[in-house]
């Protein structure tokens, strides 16, 4: 290896530890290892919760390999959440995806998706990699994937939008050939999304400092305080 070569990498490996960056890749690549390496997480091992102050109580259904969850919540978004959360703990790296069969529409801003947080309370810190109900056009998003996150608690939550790639990233949700996949490396959060679960494609990387267990699993809100949005996964699996 040239010394140009090395001296670029290291410059690269500096900038993935520093807290808060963001850095987004467009291009499609094989993850063979999800085949390789997966794991079926049973739907049954999921706690059940409704985070926060939910109006509407929310309740989860399990038929065959497939996971239907009712949930209601204002929202997951600003310094208090509302959502429903189907999660275990996990300690340490963690690499897990999940099919997406369908998420009904109570609101444009109905969110379904996979998130780990530190805590149960509805202000903690968190990132979110989370799909909308269709593909339309919302605020800063052209596409129907959005990756959120609140850094300190009860801090404001920000999200990564498709447009503020340098390449832009269409996120197109296509239920029930919609997946989505977190992957935790140290401080590092990367999200992918792909239509067939075989080629992924990488939407977005932030470096947060979490504790090492995290609160990992299905969360849902409606964004319909009085309204109710189902959201039906199935195919939940693990790669540490």
């Amino acid at each position: 290896m040239n010394k140009k070569k090395t001296v670029f990498l290291i410059f690269l490996t500096m900038l993935m530890l520093v807290p808060g960056t963001v850095q987004f890749a467009s291009a499609q690549k094989n993850d063979n290892s999800l085949a390789a390496k997966g794991k079926s997480i049973s739907l049954k091992s999921l706690k059940q919760a409704d985070i926060g102050k939910t109006t509407k109580t929310g309740s989860a259904e399990i038929t065959g390999n497939e996971l239907k969850i009712i949930a209601g919540g204002a929202d997951v978004w600003g310094k208090h959440d509302e959502f429903h959360f189907g999660y275990k703990k996990l300690i340490g790296d963690f690499d897990i995806s999940v099919q997406i069969l369908g998420l009904s529409a109570a609101h444009t801003y109905t969110k379904a998706g996979i998130m780990a947080r530190e805590d149960l309370s509805d202000d903690s810190p968190h990132v979110y990699y989370q799909v909308f109900p269709d593909n339309r056009a919302r605020n800063k998003n052209n596409g129907g994937c959005e990756f959120q996150y609140r850094m300190v608690k009860t801090g404001d939550m920000k999200a990564i939008y498709p447009a503020d790639a340098v390449e832009k990233v269409e996120c197109k949700v296509n239920f029930p050939n919609t997946y989505i996949r977190m992957k935790r490396q140290g401080d590092i959060f990367d999200s992918f999304f792909s239509n067939d679960n075989k080629t992924w494609v990488h939407y977005s990387s932030f470096t947060l400092k979490m504790a090492n267990e995290l609160f990992v699993g299905l969360a849902v809100t409606s964004h319909q305080s009085n309204d109710y949005t189902t959201a039906r996964f199935a195919s939940l699996q693990l790669w540490k």
